[in-house]
Parts: C-alpha cells; sequence; structure tokens
C-alpha cells in the first residue's frame, strides 16, 4: 500500500466528518506540538487552545472597532459644534475667529491658515486675502479631495507666520462657491505624520464645505 501524501489525508478527513465518531478513542491517542512550544498535547486540547486565540483575536478586533466607533463620535460632535458657531456667525472676522478657535481648541491643529482669491467690497484688508501664486489656485482647482501630506514645493508654509520653519506636515482643503474655487484653507502641524497622505478626509471635506458656505453667507453680506 502506497503512503498517503498530508493533503490525501486532510481532504479525507474533510468528506468523511463521522471518521472520529467512529473512531473516538483515537482523539485522546493523538499527541500533537503545542502551538507556543514545549510540550505535546492533545488533539482536543489543541483545539480548545487555537478557540482560545480566536476567541482573543476576535476580542482585540472588538476592541478596535468600538474604539474606532467612540473616536468618531468625539470627532463628529466636535464638527457639529463647529457648524452650530459658523452658522451664528454674522461676520467675515466671527468666521476666521470661530474656525481658529475651534481648530485649535477642539481639533488640537495647532495653526490654521485661510486664503481667499478675491476680496469683497466692504471688508478691510486682511492677511486673508494677500496674494497667492497662479500656480496654487491652479492646483486648488484640481483638488477632488484635501491635498495631506508635505509643505514643500506648495509656498502655503509662508502662511503660517513666525511657526513657518517648523511646520512638517499640513493639509490643503479647497474652498468653493458654486462651481468655482474661491480659496484655500491650510491646516499646519510640527508633527511629520499628524497630516500624511493616506490618511482619511472626509471631515476635511466637510470642514471645506462648512467653510465655503459660512464664507460665502458673510461676504453677501456686506455686499
Amino acid at each position: 500500500m502506497s503512503a498517503l501524501f498530508p493533503d490525501e489525508i486532510a481532504d479525507y478527513l474533510q468528506r468523511n466528518p463521522s471518521f472520529f465518531e467512529q473512531y473516538a478513542d483515537l482523539m485522546a491517542q493523538i499527541f500533537v506540538p503545542h502551538p507556543h512550544g514545549g510540550r505535546a498535547v492533545s488533539l482536543v486540547e489543541r483545539q480548545m487552545l487555537t478557540l482560545r486565540e480566536k476567541n482573543r483575536q476576535l476580542e482585540h478586533k472588538l476592541a478596535e472597532l468600538i474604539n474606532y466607533g467612540e473616536e468618531n463620535d468625539a470627532i463628529s460632535e466636535k464638527v457639529h459644534r463647529l457648524s452650530v458657531g459658523l452658522i451664528a456667525a454674522e461676520t467675515f472676522q466671527a468666521v476666521i475667529h470661530l474656525l481658529n478657535f475651534h481648530l485649535r481648541d477642539d481639533f488640537a491643529v495647532p495653526h490654521v491658515a485661510l486664503r481667499l482669491w478675491h476680496k469683497p467690497e466692504g471688508i478691510e484688508d486682511l492677511p486673508e486675502f494677500a496674494a497667492v501664486s497662479e500656480e496654487l489656485q491652479v492646483f486648488a482647482e484640481t483638488l477632488s479631495r484635501p491635498y495631506c501630506g508635505s509643505t514643500a514645493g506648495f509656498g502655503t508654509q509662508s502662511w503660517f507666520g513666525e511657526h513657518a520653519p517648523h511646520i512638517r506636515s499640513q493639509a490643503l482643503i479647497a474652498l468653493r462657491n458654486g462651481g468655482g474655487t474661491i480659496g484655500l484653507v491650510a491646516l499646519g502641524s510640527e508633527e511629520a505624520q499628524r497630516f500624511y497622505a493616506d490618511m482619511g478626509t472626509l471631515y476635511l471635506e466637510r470642514l471645506g464645505e462648512m467653510v465655503s458656505a459660512a464664507l460665502a453667507r458673510v461676504t453677501r453680506s456686506v455686499l
């Protein structure tokens, strides 16, 4: 009789689940290596160890999901507070103040800068209306989602004033009114991985939409 290959044995046992019912005593006689080394254990004990390990993995995944859910709930609450504040803001300066306050205190974003391409009549000269290069305006127009990553090559680092030399990562969020791009919000951090290329941008997109709507409303009120 030719020897059976391991795959053939495994296939036979899968197709014949009653095998161990017919040879119940065999279960207690077969010993296999312990999954973490050391002594040999019976098949029954090995199965129990495997089930315990699977339970630990499931508990770990469940804990992660709960943690993510709690984090999302907290972020949603912060976004809600910001949106309520922006709705109540009646002036351009109030919108800028609220944006800086909530992002710094609620979201722990240390540096926030905003640039708009055009200054409406009736609003004083402010840093938010400083000139922006045509290249950067074109880049903002092409953004389908917020940019997250390095500050190199954008010319936005100078927007953060005296903190500019220490900024290591940024998020750039296009502001739009109707179909056109009207400006950019830049969020800066001294941490290189605070804003990184593959991070989720859903809440950044919502931030851009809320700020765009608020700015459109308060700038119309002074025309």
